[in-house]
């Protein structure tokens, strides 16, 4: 079995002003997102007592979020932990039934869905849990972890030709395949996780939500994994939603990039404009986080540190969420909540998206989303409505 190249694969960038079929705002005139959410809230409701019990309080985990994936593109989602990224791919696949709002599938509205119906659609959106050690059932032998999908949904009635199909998904993902009858204590933790992939794979889906899949394993094998992955993206021609926190991995894997903060995203845009010039205060200081591999640069650049905790989703503060911790805010951040507008930002490869009032005063305003807090479709000036 050959060893995977030491360094994650790093796709090739357009030179400036052009953009690419599926990554940044270039879609085919009238191509339907693969999918789309809209208005998305998961709240958790907090119970107090045991036998009578009344509600205290609900965290809201994910609080009006709107976006598109296009086929065949990757979206980061990226942002502190605790901002409700998992929460969304679980919400996309009805993991966690969602509070309030719509997901969308295809044209197929999900939360219409129940029994032999939402089986049939999950079938071709599958997800990679990020902890390689709880995601796997330690009383199953892998070969029946990765047979389950195909089973499940009666890819492949036979036995012997079912098995040899697990052992073909174990080789693709660089296992070996006469490890089908070992026990997921037996491996590694970057060999689980690429056995969470074949599962993933078995049902031949169409879009993957990976929630942060590298964040349990170690740098070198960070780099194994996400080759592998970007190489079954290609081969099969999937459509990811990535969730990480590691900005310089979203940014190697993604065609665009929306930033969340405490359940709502507060950017959106491609790769290249958010790297090179984020707008929000929020994006702007995750990007300041990441360390330059050049010391004289590094010691040049300016840094904008965030002070403060991220506030509780059980009681977020008024206005803007962000306001308790940006170094920018004014006072009309405190009491009125940023809606989430197109930017009418010169220079940019595709269309840019933020939640500030500071980016609104200084860029101005194309139209304004139709949700406060996400990004959907976007009424222009002359009462079109197109897709981004």
């Amino acid at each position: 079995m050959s060893a995977a190249p030491p360094e994650p694969v790093v796709p090739p960038r357009l030179p400036e002003g052009e953009v690419s079929a599926t990554g940044v705002n270039a879609v085919a005139a009238g191509e339907r997102p693969l999918v789309e959410v809209r208005r998305l809230k998961v709240h958790f409701p907090i119970y107090k007592g045991t036998i009578f019990q009344r509600r205290v309080g609900v965290v809201r985990a994910v609080d009006g979020v709107s976006f598109s994936v296009r086929r065949g593109e990757t979206l980061g989602l990226v942002g502190e932990s605790g901002c409700g990224k998992s929460t969304v791919g679980r919400a996309l696949l009805q993991l966690h039934r969602p509070t309030d709002g719509a997901v969308k599938f295809d044209g197929v509205d999900m939360a219409e869905l129940r029994g032999t119906a939402l089986r049939q659609v999950r079938r071709r959106m599958q997800i990679i849990f990020q902890d390689p050690y709880a995601s796997l059932n330690p009383r199953m032998t892998v070969g029946a972890i990765v047979a389950e999908p195909i089973e499940t949904h009666g890819l492949e009635p036979d036995k012997t030709r079912r098995m040899r199909r697990v052992q073909e998904l174990m080789d693709r993902v660089g296992l070996d395949p006469r490890w089908v009858r070992r026990y997921p204590h037996e491996f590694s933790g970057g060999q689980r996780q690429r056995i969470g992939i074949a599962r993933a794979l078995a049902a031949e889906p169409e879009f993957i939500v990976a929630d942060e899949p590298l964040s349990a394993l170690d740098v070198s094998i960070q780099a194994q994994i996400l080759n592998l992955l970007q190489e079954i993206k290609k081969e099969r021609n999937l459509t990811y939603l990535f969730i990480a926190h590691d900005l310089s991995v979203v940014r190697h894997v993604s065609d665009r990039v929306a930033v969340m903060y405490l359940g709502k995203i507060v950017e959106l845009a491609s790769y290249s404009d958010i790297y090179r010039s984020p707008l929000h205060p929020y994006t702007q200081a995750l990007i300041g986080a990441v360390p330059i591999p050049d010391p004289e640069v590094e010691e040049r650049r300016e840094r904008q540190v965030l002070k403060g905790e991220i506030p509780s989703p059980l009681n977020p503060p008024s206005g803007c969420y962000f306001h308790t911790r940006c170094p920018k805010a004014i006072d009309r951040c405190r009491f009125e909540v940023p809606k989430f507008v197109h930017i009418r930002r010169p220079g940019a490869l595709g269309d840019h998206f933020a939640a500030c009032h500071l980016v609104t005063e200084h860029y101005g305003v194309v139209a304004a989303v139709e949700s406060g807090s996400g990004s959907g479709p976007v009424q222009d000036a002359d009462g079109a409505l197109r897709r981004f």
